[in-house]
């Protein structure tokens, strides 16, 4: 039973507005909310983040939609999630390419 009038969104990472952040790396923004955002990040094969990404001031949510993501430290393959509490950091890179569904809970 539906109670009440609920408005849903929706947003399609084909049409989604796209930036570039670095070489290789382009943001594409789904949606954003008073405080959460949600977001799909392509990586181009070899590309790297440029300095370290600090997850402030909340956590990061990740999804490894296609391809196999680097933090820095180890590789998580398609259908890993990770999440990245808040204050922690890493340096986003890739060897093979990926993309990324990214959630920011607190902004």
């Amino acid at each position: 039973m539906l109670v009440g009038m609920q408005t849903f969104e929706s947003a399609s990472a084909d049409t989604a507005p796209v930036r570039d952040l670095f070489p290789g790396i382009r943001l594409r923004s789904l949606w954003s909310g008073p405080v959460a955002s949600a977001h799909v990040l392509e990586m181009a094969p070899g590309s790297i983040w440029e300095g370290i990404d600090v997850h402030e001031p909340g956590p990061e949510e990740v999804y490894v939609v296609d391809g196999v993501f680097n933090d820095g430290t180890r590789d998580y393959p398609a259908g890993s999630f990770i999440h990245c509490p808040a204050g922690s950091s890493h340096v986003p890179q890739t060897t093979q390419g990926c993309t990324l569904f990214l959630f920011y809970p607190e902004g």
